[in-house]
């Protein structure tokens, strides 16, 4: 079991070497820096949607609250409006 995690960290050393080499060796190519800055404007922008994003589901959920109020409304309206109050077809003949 002891021989099993020294294998263990054998392998995770050589693994870490090898990535810091990878890593390394990208930042040393041409245009690295270019693909960076790149990268970093991405996340920038991708934070920025998610910002707006929010704001536009806040702004669906009031929208569909005044929806519903209008919808009462307009119910409420066309009931009171339907009720018979007085016929003015038959009041001008």
């Amino acid at each position: 079991m002891v021989d099993q995690k020294q294998e263990q960290k054998d392998l995770m050393a050589w693994l870490t070497d090898i990535s810091e080499g990878a890593i390394q060796r990208i930042a040393e190519a041409p245009g690295a820096d270019r693909v960076l800055q790149a990268l970093k404007g991405l996340g920038d922008r991708v934070d920025d949607l998610q910002r707006r994003t929010k704001g536009f589901e806040e702004l669906e959920k009031r929208l569909t609250k005044l929806e519903k109020r209008v919808d009462g409304l307009a119910k409420a309206k066309s009931s009171a409006s339907r009720s018979p109050k007085g016929d003015s077809a038959s009041e001008k003949a």
